[in-house]
Order: C-alpha cells, then structure tokens, then sequence
C-alpha cells in the first residue's frame, strides 16, 4: 500500500491500520432516510481524502459503521473519527429529529496489527450485514466496499485497489481470491469473539458485587474464554476450572469449589491468575464466585506465581486452554453417553 508497512515491528516511521465503528444509540437509525447512505459514504471517502489516510473497507448499517483505515503515521484514530462521527451525528438529527443522542457512545477503535487479522476483518465486515438480518449473502448487501471490489456496483471515488492488493497482484485474480475467502461464514463462537474484541459487545456475569453485571473483554484471551464458554464471565470461568482441574489431577472441577485442602486452593488462586492474566475479571471477582475471601486468595495466587510448577500453567495461551479444556468436555459427554443404560 506504501513503502512502509504498517506491520513493521511497530516502527514510528510506519502508517497504522485501525478498525473504526460507530454504534446508534438505542431508537436510531444512521439510515432513517435512504439518502444518507449516499451521503455518509461520501462524507467517508472525504474523510480519507489527506495525504497518508486510506479507506481500505467499509460497510454501512442501520446501527452500525464500520471503516478500516490505514493512518499516516503521527495520525491516531481519533483524528479521523472526529471527521466522520461529529458529521454523521449532526445529519443523522436532521432526519430524524429527536430528543435523544445519536451515538450510543465514543468511537470504538481496534488497532490492527497484523495482515491475518485485516484479512479476517474483510470477511467479518462481508457477512455482517446477514449476521444482523438484513441480507442472506454477503454479496447482497448494497452499502459496503464489498460489491465494488467486485465489480458489482461501481461508486465514483472509491478506490477499490487497496482492498484488493490483499487478494491478489491483478484485478481478476484479486476478485476471484476475495469471493473464495468470503465464501466461508463465520460460527457464532468466531462471531462472539470478534464482537468482543471490537467492543461492540458486553459480557454479563454474577461474580461482581452486583447480580448480572455487564463489562467489556478487548483482550485476545479474554474473548476467547468467554467466546468458548458460552455463558459470559461465568462460563468462562468455567471453561478455567475444567483445565485447571485437569492439570491438577483432580476428578472434576467441582473439587475446586466444594473440596477443603490444598490442591483445591492452589487450583482456586490458578483459576484467579488467568482470569486476572486474561481480563475476564478482578480476584475479588473470583473469590465472590468460590465464596471465599480476597485476603486468601491474593495470598494463594501470590504463592502461585512464585511456584516453580505453576508458571507453565499460568503461561498457557487462552486458545491451548480453550482447546483442552473443550476436549476434555467432549470426553466426559461421550462417555456419559456410552454408559447410559439401554432402555
């Protein structure tokens, strides 16, 4: 895209590359008159129109903006959205003009920091109009860079060679390989994952000092437990207890919470430790959820860091977690199966 690539080791001479999204507040609509999805694409395209900007992707939604940017370097996020949000804002009051706010908050931002991970947001951005209902494919759609890259719907200044320089050297062939890499849609654990990290979506969970209480997880480990556990803050808690139970020879994860002793409690302060590691929540959190008291447990997981055959454990990526622990679910289902009486 330019000499310098913005995945050069995080060097200052570099442009970044970012993911922008703007989010409506509950009972708006950016689109509640068709003739903004013109001008707002427009108002995009303006936007990138500075020397270094480069409006790589986008997709317009109801309740949702979505840009990938690359910036010059010295340029941070907010630079843009300042150009785009605070406009958007103002037109979208024009056409629908009621007391409310129009932004459900700041501009969220996601800096990307490699070439897997902008591939993989051009596939996300591709099926988020069926994600939300509002086509069955992600060709459909008619307010994103997707059908231009393609040739579906030319749009006078849009430059559609940014996006397809990461397909291919040549129109065709950058066309064929973008269609093949969309082809394949994402499940709802990919799904909870990205949205997660993006920030468009909270995760829930009864460890605060409040039942249901609702929080962001941007890390990439964080996303994935909770992603894998299904069930908020909890389940990803839980998906923590199996491998943690599994690493410690113990019979199940139960043992962690109903067993006195001293396998349990170390068992206890690791589960802390990579829940803290992964910013899914606070110690305090954790010792609220085995109803316990934070002064021991922070002396637990103290002893854990410093415990020669606990640093690997703690050092395990969130993934090889997930993975193991999932596995070891799937084991004890089917042998629960194989053993069920015949009837």
């Amino acid at each position: 895209m330019h000499s310098a690539s913005p995945f050069d080791g995080g060097a200052s001479a570099a442009p970044t590359l970012w993911h922008l999204c703007w989010q409506a507040a509950v009972g708006r609509d950016f689109f509640a008159h068709p003739s903004l999805y013109a001008r707002i694409r427009e108002r995009l395209i303006q936007a990138h129109s500075c020397r270094g900007r480069v409006l790589v992707d986008y997709v317009l939604l109801p309740t949702e903006i979505h840009v990938l940017a690359q910036l010059p370097p010295g340029e941070v996020s907010s630079d843009l959205a300042r150009a785009i949000g605070n406009v958007v804002s103002r037109w979208v009051r024009q056409a629908q003009p009621v007391r409310s706010p129009v932004l459900a908050g700041p501009h969220l931002a996601h800096r990307i920091s490699s070439m897997a991970e902008l591939r993989s947001d051009v596939r996300m951005l591709a099926w988020r109009p069926v994600h939300l209902g509002l086509c069955s494919a992600p060709g459909h759609h008619a307010h994103g860079a997707l059908r231009i890259a393609l040739g579906l719907t030319p749009v006078q200044g849009f430059d559609s060679r940014w996006l397809l320089q990461l397909f291919g050297d040549t129109v065709p062939l950058a066309r064929a390989a973008l269609r093949a890499w969309v082809a394949r849609r994402p499940n709802e654990r990919v799904w909870r994952e990205w949205e997660l990290m993006r920030g468009l979506s909270l995760v829930t969970g009864s460890v605060g000092p409040q039942p249901n209480m609702a929080r962001p997880v941007r890390s990439a480990g964080g996303a994935a437990l909770v992603a894998a556990g299904g069930n908020g803050i909890d389940g990803a808690l839980g998906l923590l207890k199996i491998w943690v139970a599994l690493k410690l020879g113990l019979r199940s994860a139960a043992d962690l919470r109903d067993r006195a002793g001293s396998i349990s409690a170390r068992g206890r302060a690791l589960v802390a430790c990579l829940a803290v590691r992964h910013d899914l929540c606070s110690a305090a959190s954790v010792a609220r959820y085995y109803g316990r008291a934070k002064a021991t447990l922070s002396e637990q997981m103290t002893a854990c860091k410093a415990r020669q055959a606990d640093r690997p454990i703690l050092a395990t990526p969130a993934q090889r977690i997930v993975d193991e622990a999932q596995a070891l679910a799937s084991r004890a289902a089917q042998g629960r199966q194989e053993h069920r009486p015949r009837r």
